[in-house]
């Protein structure tokens, strides 16, 4: 009797693209006798705004996204009484960072094609007691920024970016990062576009801005430890100059840093052609499809996320598990804000208020798109959708 053949590998919804590159520079970082903040950090902070194309930014390197933000809102000056817009369909990291400062969070809805922050919501959430605006460029596609900075511009408000999808997307041609807001914040997390493990990037041109957010990302001290300890002279002395966090990256995820920099023109080559394969493979079934970017912009695609036409013959929850029972990993992006009991319970949120967010979240499924996936992975999604939804 012929064995049954084996179970191909599980394929998971996403999975970091290392290689000899980067094993071997986070090798050198720990044999050079400086593994926390130091050479290889500054490094990578100057390559990562040589990336953006210079042009007066400045790049302050943190072990997460999540401190780039809180780190904005703090050298911006937010603070208990004011109010932060941002959309529903985020990760709380988003606005958990809001809370840290006593400030508050006011939700809003998101546009039913791209899933960005709809700027017609922002325009109506303003009152006297907003500070600033927070767009996430949802799944790597631009933002309105046109809109959003003549709303900023209009009403006197701070726009920080949370880019942590959008390396490298572009608006009108101009790479996020790039444009007028006041600090961007890209984040380095396992799956992103680029990963230091743990990681992320706060870009400014203001440099009281920069300045503000390098004191506060190691204790408030007004001289960080590579300086004092490679000083020519004695340099012991730093001065505590405000109650600082420990945000600092270290220089053995700032080595892999660089390495994965250098391959992202190859990264984002290889999503396109994998979202491009999905576009094709996946129109006749009864999905919406992710938008793609306008003619001359760029889509960092760093999530494909389908979401189910109203009529299919299974639900969003029956696809998911088809695909787990073939050895497929998926996820969702997200459950909106509203739905989880603490920003719920606090502002009295509900569904209805977010019509398109929520009715987004309830049809919608992150499938596997990651740089280290072959065309056969590809394959195997591709076939198993026909087969849960054909």
């Amino acid at each position: 009797m012929q064995a049954p053949s084996p179970s191909p590998p599980f394929l998971p919804f996403a999975r970091p693209d290392i290689g000899d590159a980067e094993i071997n520079a986070v090798g050198a970082a720990m044999r050079s006798g400086w593994v926390t903040t130091g050479p290889k950090t500054k490094e990578f902070e100057q390559a990562f705004t040589d990336y953006l194309g210079g042009q007066g930014l400045q790049s302050v390197a943190v072990n997460s996204a999540t401190a780039g933000l809180h780190l904005a809102l703090e050298a911006l000056g937010l603070g208990p009484g004011d109010e932060v817009i941002a959309p529903t369909l985020t990760f709380t990291a988003t606005v958990e960072v809001v809370r840290y400062l006593g400030a508050d969070p006011i939700l809003v809805d998101v546009d039913p094609v791209t899933l960005n922050i709809d700027p017609v919501k922002i325009r109506a959430a303003i009152t006297p007691r907003t500070k600033a605006i927070m767009p996430v460029h949802y799944g790597g596609l631009a933002c309105d920024m046109d809109a959003i900075l003549a709303i900023a511009q209009e009403h006197g408000l701070k726009v920080v970016e949370d880019a942590a999808h959008a390396l490298p997307t572009t608006w009108c041609g101009t790479l996020v990062g790039q444009l007028q807001s006041d600090v961007t914040v890209f984040s380095f997390y396992a799956n992103k576009t680029i990963t230091t493990g743990e990681g992320g990037m706060a870009v400014t041109r203001d440099p009281a801005l920069a300045q503000r957010m390098r004191v506060m990302r190691l204790h408030g001290m007004n001289r960080d430890a590579f300086d004092r300890f490679t000083s020519k002279t004695p340099a012991w002395y730093y001065e505590v100059v405000a109650p600082g966090f420990k945000y600092n990256m270290t220089d053995v995820a700032a080595a892999m840093g660089v390495e994965q920099l250098a391959r992202l023109p190859q990264f984002v080559e290889r999503r396109q052609h994998l979202a491009a394969r999905y576009h094709e493979q996946l129109a006749s079934l009864p999905l919406t499809l992710p938008a793609i970017a306008p003619p001359g912009d760029t889509h960092a695609w760093h999530l494909y996320v389908i979401r189910l036409k109203e009529g299919a013959a299974v639900t969003r929850d029956a696809v998911i598990q088809g695909l787990s029972d073939r050895g497929i990993g998926t996820s969702v992006h997200y459950v909106p804000l509203h739905r989880h009991p603490y920003w719920r319970d606090r502002y009295q949120l509900t569904p209805a208020m977010f019509p398109q967010a929520d009715a987004a979240y309830q049809a919608m499924i992150s499938i596997p798109l990651f740089t280290a996936m072959t065309d056969a992975d590809q394959d195997r999604v591709i076939h198993a959708l026909h087969e849960v939804l054909g």
